[in-house]
């Protein structure tokens, strides 16, 4: 029989998903099984698959060695001696990074490639805020994405905790998230909202404008304010209502009013990256933030905007 002990990091989670986590040798159906046949226990009694596990809950496993095995650790995120990050803030829970176009965010197709999330692995654990050989089930994560080639700020939860608070955050509107762009021409009116829905083909990575009753469409909603007018060029502002895949790419093409070195939809090669970036994000909070509370009302600008400077000088 073997113990764990559920930190601060591992609590709120429910049990099964902490069990694939922890000991991913484990077979999901297997755990349930033993879940019920009393060989998983929690603090010495019978738990169901979906108890919600609190710090310093004990987790008594009646199972085999093989289990507890785990193969040698060859993330990529040991290999990077500098992380390089462009770094707009931190505090115990959090980090806002300025990411650069042409670095994505995560899941690359090539194992060799390093993403944004293994730069933040890399800085975490060298500056010994994140040892994983201590973490049973916890891994700093990203909480919001940019496409490849957008730069701008994204989040990085340090925690558990602040990872599941911004997550539900984000998930219901809480955190506003404003983007400078270029596009060619001018958008008519200079100010608005569009409102409509979006179908994404995953085969081409594709997306389109879609009629609600489509299948897969999803709703997407954006703010946008015309903020300055340069030969064939403005800088527009925009606050994302929702957040789907190319949404601001796809919405101001669908005004006749591309973004720069967008040459997917139809901006151009002028650039090399289309002419996007997160410039803004303000912490607005009005319902509960647990222990991210502190930022509530606080807005964080990302500094330089290299296309502004640029275009718009």
């Amino acid at each position: 029989m073997r113990e764990i002990t559920i930190t601060k990091n591992d609590a709120g989670q429910r049990l099964d998903r902490f069990l694939q986590k922890a000991l991913p040798a484990l077979p999901g159906t297997l755990a349930q099984k033993y879940i019920r046949l009393k060989r998983i226990k929690v603090d010495g009694k019978r738990s169901e698959r979906g108890y919600r596990l609190s710090e310093g809950d004990t987790i008594q496993l009646y199972i085999g060695d093989e289990f507890f095995e785990t193969s040698p650790d060859k993330a990529l995120y040991r290999t990077i001696t500098k992380p390089a990050l462009d770094l707009c803030y931190e505090d115990e829970h959090i980090l806002l990074i300025n990411k650069t176009p042409g670095i994505l965010c995560h899941s690359s197709t090539d194992p060799r490639e390093i993403t944004l999330v293994d730069r933040v692995k890399a800085y975490l654990y060298q500056s010994g805020a994140w040892n994983p050989e201590t973490e049973q089930s916890f891994t700093p994560a990203l909480s919001n994405r940019l496409d490849r080639n957008t730069g701008g700020l994204v989040i990085a939860a340090k925690t558990a905790p602040a990872r599941r608070i911004l997550n539900e955050k984000l998930r219901i509107g809480e955190i506003d998230k404003y983007y400078l762009l270029a596009v060619c021409g001018r958008p008519a009116p200079d100010s608005g909202r569009i409102e409509g829905h979006l179908v994404k083909d995953r085969a081409s990575n594709v997306v389109s404008i879609a009629e609600a009753h489509e299948t897969d469409a999803k709703s997407a909603v954006l703010e946008y304010q015309t903020l300055k007018t340069a030969g064939d060029l403005s800088l527009v502002e925009c606050r994302l209502i929702t957040g789907r895949s190319h949404q601001i790419r796809v919405q101001m093409a669908s005004l006749g009013t591309p973004i720069l070195g967008d040459h997917k939809y139809g901006g151009g090669n002028r650039e090399p990256h289309q002419a996007l970036w997160a410039y803004k994000l303000r912490f607005a909070f009005p319902t509960d933030a647990g222990e991210l509370t502190y930022l509530t009302g606080q807005e964080f600008c990302s500094g330089d905007v290299p296309f502004v400077a640029k275009y718009f000088p």
